[in-house]
């Protein structure tokens, strides 16, 4: 029987996250390219006709927007390169310790490390909330009552996959499950 247990966590390296950025991208590189056609007379896309709009206040407006999206993208795709959010959960049972490693952003504490002994844990916690803005989750409770998020964020995951998880989380190292 194995006594260590590794989860590993997807970070910000997710299709959906691939397509916001490129879509983000070409359409406020298109607002730009059309603010800016209609301050410099001068077509940057052979499709544009940029006599039909004036630089004040539409052609501002567009160069606005556009720049703005521009940085939302690049910000995205920050997160993407970095894969922020990944990381895993080991339960081991060796030394006794639960781990939870996450990666951030750039930086002094880019990389987030929280070590918990087994003995500590109370129990397994499951939080679903459905509705407008769903929520899946489950959580490590300590016996000082903290609650230490172990699933990724993102899309929700079935109820059965988070019972699942849940449950082989629980039996794994030994405590019970809260929340269902």
């Amino acid at each position: 029987m194995t006594k260590i247990r590794k989860d590993k966590i997807l970070g910000s390296r997710r299709l959906s996250n691939y397509w916001w950025a490129t879509v983000v991208f070409v359409g406020s590189l298109g607002f730009f390219l059309v603010g800016l056609s209609s301050y410099m007379h001068f077509s940057f896309l052979p499709f544009l006709y940029y006599k039909n709009l004036l630089f004040l206040p539409q052609g501002a407006v567009m160069t606005f927007y556009g720049t703005s999206g521009i940085v939302i993208s690049l910000f995205l795709w920050y997160t993407i390169v970095f894969d922020v959010g990944s990381g895993y959960n080991e339960f081991n049972k060796n030394n006794g310790l639960i781990t939870i490693f996450r990666f951030g952003f750039p930086g002094k504490n880019r990389v987030l490390k929280l070590q918990y002994n087994i003995k500590e844990i109370y129990s397994i916690k499951i939080c679903i909330q459905e509705g407008l803005s769903t929520k899946r989750e489950i959580y490590l409770k300590t016996k000082d009552k903290r609650e230490i998020p172990l699933t990724k964020v993102g899309e929700p995951i079935s109820l059965y996959e988070i019972e699942k998880q849940a449950k082989d989380i629980a039996k794994f190292i030994n405590v019970s499950i809260e929340g269902i």
